[in-house]
């Protein structure tokens, strides 16, 4: 040591220490002092960046750079470093949860590499690369830095690794940046509910940058039965997707293990929360972990598959929400849904688990399919409501888009079951005395309709009903049925009891045709006007007396998963048709037999079925009627800039003759509000308009999404939302 150097510090003295060494012909041993993993530059790089800076969070497929700062200089040709990452609970190189490489000056193709390395004085930095099929999750990096006979290991730092929808090598790869910004980057979007003819936007937070949430879907993860019976060979298959998407599938329920949240479509949600009442995903997931993975009370359909999309998105697989309007549940595979009224007009309820859903909401994710013939890779319809199993757990999917149009339904996974959803064949029968008595219709074409997702870059909804299946009636969607039935049916033939009955022959002409409008548009508060519209067909194979119609009618309310309730209304009308003739008749709903009496859904069917005097034939007519809740404007006053307050007036006029009482307001939105803002508003009076006005204070620069929710005994929830462009705080 030279002379004098006990008045340096420790740290100086070693750099000393290895300048005086190389003069004197020998190298002090490399240690490493610092590391730098440039979480900022590399999250940015990575697209990662709204999950935060302050740790590395990068995607596979894609180089990263991390400075090493040593004691001395690296020299190249006589330190030897090597790199160790390890991911999951018992890493080996066996499983894939370990590996091991080497600092080399040139990339080595899809593997994990060291390389294209700089040196600056006593700072190395090195450029980091994954493999495009590495597995995701938490890492732990590690170098090993030869000494002599052995080596000595540091630790380097961790980081997570997500799949990478901008990497060409990447199983989730998308080649669009637009699509990459609505699919992957959009913290928030639209789910669509109601009936095919009233469709409503449900604005929706998904939240998947918000913080803690990257941790939180490693987290459900972890908490699979997959992980539990095997942690080591989950954590294998980490780097696929397919098996991904199943494991979220099976995990956003909770039918088979602590999934995230517990489905309740009984109309009672004492217990927790109704699933009309929640605004987005992160208050779900972030309930879920904090109690230790207890499942949130409730969701339904739309919920569960808003959460699955926020954990996607978050994970980097490209997601999308989808609805699809009066989707079939075919739980017996034979592609019909049997329906039926009494002569009474009343629909009857059933022990079948066979039921149309008044809507139905999934999601799809864009993958290859490397377990699939070419041509099925895109859109893959996964589902994590728990309808029935799928290898043993409530899961569904991925089943390929295009195989569904092809009525391919042989390939994985659950085709059979998403095909049934948008394709089966509807049959309504007449019951009297015990058992069926006539067909009263055969829909081929009254299931899978209006199936939408939001549009890209607009808050507009976009029907994409033809990705998953040809037009209704044509040539090739009847061929695509029919191929589809004979790989479904084959086995079981005896499935349907009523089968025989209905290929005997089609339903026949009927002498009349009735039909049911609106005379005004449906509003809170007030009576529902109808109008029969009853028309003698002029047909040869008819009489041409005089044609007596008995019409009894009856109004039941609609339950989301295709049941109704007790009859909220009845009217019997007599009708003389002649020849040729049409006729007009005024039905009068009261307010008052369905103030109270309607379900979640809003929805009121109006049934008619005709007996046809002298013939012992029946005619049916069916109305559905949507009741929407008040509207709710939201306005901002002035600028939005990151830091500054911004003003926010959200308005409501309660539309009812009687009050809301017990009335909520629950705002939230990312990069707007941390958490949730909730406001007691008590009774809002009938006829009157409430005010409120609050102070934001935007914390995320970019497009952003104020959602709002009042919610009262009468009303539960009365929905809006406003889009806001955040500007970037100005500098000081």
């Amino acid at each position: 040591m030279p002379p004098g150097s006990e008045m340096f510090g420790k740290d100086f003295m070693e750099e000393v220490d290895a300048e005086f060494c190389l003069k004197n012909g020998y190298m002090a041993a490399l240690e490493l002092r610092s590391v730098n993993l440039q979480s900022p530059r590399n999250n940015r790089a990575h697209h990662t960046q709204e999950m935060g800076l302050k740790r590395l969070i990068v995607r596979r497929g894609q180089p990263f750079t991390v400075q090493l700062h040593f004691n001395r200089p690296f020299h190249s040709g006589t330190d030897h470093i090597t790199f160790v990452a390890e991911t999951g609970p018992a890493p080996t190189e066996l499983s894939g949860t370990r590996v091991t490489f080497s600092l080399t000056q040139a990339q080595q193709g899809n593997v994990w590499s060291a390389s294209e390395f700089t040196m600056d004085s006593n700072s190395l930095s090195v450029s980091l690369r994954t493999p495009a099929n590495a597995l995701i999750g938490s890492y732990t990096l590690t170098i090993e830095i030869s000494q002599g006979q052995g080596s000595v290991t540091r630790p380097v730092g961790t980081f997570i690794l997500l799949f990478n929808p901008w990497s060409a090598e990447d199983d989730v790869y998308l080649p669009s940046e637009i699509l990459l910004q609505e699919y992957i980057m959009m913290d928030y979007g639209f789910v669509y509910k109601g009936h095919e003819r009233f469709i409503t936007s449900w604005p929706w937070n998904y939240g998947q940058f918000e913080e803690g949430i990257i941790d939180i879907c490693f987290e459900i993860l972890n908490k699979s039965l997959y992980f539990l019976e095997n942690p080591s060979k989950d954590y294998s298959q980490r780097n696929d997707v397919v098996y991904i998407c199943r494991v979220v599938s099976a995990m956003i329920n909770s039918n088979d293990d602590n999934g995230v949240l517990q489905g309740n479509w009984g109309e009672d949600y004492s217990l927790g929360v109704s699933p009309l009442q929640w605004n987005g995903s992160v208050a779900i997931l972030r309930q879920w972990s904090a109690r230790g993975g207890q499942p949130v009370k409730y969701g339904q359909c739309w919920v569960f598959a808003a959460v699955m999309c926020t954990v996607m998105r978050c994970l980097g697989v490209p997601t999308r929400v989808v609805s699809n309007f009066r989707s079939a549940h075919n739980v017996d595979g034979n592609l019909t849904i049997d329906t039926y009224y009494d002569r009474n007009a009343e629909m009857l309820s059933t022990q079948k688990r066979d039921k149309i859903w008044n809507f139905h909401v999934w999601n799809e994710c864009w993958m290859i399919r490397k377990d699939l013939p070419p041509g099925y890779n895109g859109w893959q319809v996964l589902d994590p409501t728990p309808q029935q199993t799928s290898s043993g757990l409530f899961c569904c999917g991925p089943a390929s888009v295009k195989a569904i149009r092809e009525g391919e339904v042989h390939m994985p996974y659950d085709t059979p079951f998403v095909y049934a959803e948008v394709n089966a064949d509807e049959v309504i029968w007449l019951f009297r005395d015990g058992q069926v008595q006539e067909i009263l219709a055969h829909n081929s074409n009254s299931i899978g309709k209006k199936i939408s997702t939001k549009m890209v870059g607009s808050d507009q909804c976009q029907d994409i009903t033809s990705f998953y299946k040809y037009p209704e009636g044509s040539p090739e969607e009847r061929s695509v049925f029919m191929k589809a039935s004979r790989k479904m049916l084959d086995s079981r033939r005896a499935s349907s009891p009523f089968l025989d009955l209905l290929e005997s022959g089609r339903v026949r002409d009927q002498p009349a045709q009735l039909q049911l409008y609106l005379a005004r548009s449906p509003a809170w508060g007030q009576d529902l006007l109808l109008k029969l519209h009853a028309r003698r067909v002029p047909n040869r194979a008819h009489a041409r007396g005089p044609l007596r119609l008995v019409v009894r009618f009856c109004a039941q309310a609609l339950l989301h998963m295709g049941g109704s309730q007790e009859p909220l209304w009845r009217q019997i009308v007599h009708l003389n048709l002649d020849f040729g003739e049409e006729t007009q008749w005024p039905l009068l709903l009261p307010y008052n037999n369905f103030r109270n009496k309607l379900t979640d859904e809003k929805l009121i069917r109006v049934s008619g079925i005709a007996e046809v005097e002298g013939t012992g034939r029946s005619i049916l007519v069916l109305k559905d009627i949507s009741l929407e809740p008040p509207h709710l404007s939201i306005q901002v006053s002035g600028r939005a800039e990151v830091g500054k307050a911004l003003r926010v007036h959200v308005i409501l006029t309660n539309t009812q003759t009687s009050p809301l009482s017990h009335c909520t307001m629950v705002l939230e939105g990312s990069g707007l509000i941390h958490g949730q803002i909730a406001n007691e508003l008590g009774t809002l009076v009938a006829g009157h308009t409430i005010q409120i006005h609050l102070d934001l204070y935007p914390f995320k620069a970019g497009p952003r999404q104020l959602q709002v929710l009042i919610s009262s005994n009468e009303v539960k929830e009365i929905k809006g939302y406003k889009d806001i462009f955040v500007a970037a705080a100005r500098p000081s």
